[in-house]
């Protein structure tokens, strides 16, 4: 059974910072791409950051520069470090790779 379970979201103030984890089982993760998600009320849902096997990483453009992927293979989990927070980035974050999705975490930037 795959799971993703996401975590480290919360409330926070413009300029601040927050570091997403995504803890997998099931899945054999060290050859796999994990992604982080986000959607905002109102809105579709979209990529933030991927990362393949090797490291490779690919951000969108509205947070390069702010928001860092990374993952540690031994541990099983993928992370999104997120700084210099402004109150779009307001939304849930999930955790995804394949066709597995995590249930997400709340992420609330106040201005």
């Amino acid at each position: 059974q795959v799971q993703l379970v996401e975590s480290g979201g919360g409330l926070v103030q413009a300029g601040g910072s927050l570091r997403l984890s995504c803890a997998t089982s099931g899945i054999i993760f060290s050859i796999s791409t994990m992604r982080w998600f986000r959607q905002a009320p109102g809105k579709q849902r979209e990529l933030v950051a991927a990362i393949t096997s090797g490291g490779t990483t690919n951000y969108a453009d509205s947070v390069k520069g702010r928001f860092t992927i990374s993952r540690n293979n031994a541990a099983n989990t993928v992370y999104l470090q997120m700084n210099s927070l402004t109150p779009e980035d307001t939304g849930l974050y999930y955790c995804n790779t394949l066709i597995h999705w995590g249930q997400g975490t709340q992420v609330t930037v106040s201005s």
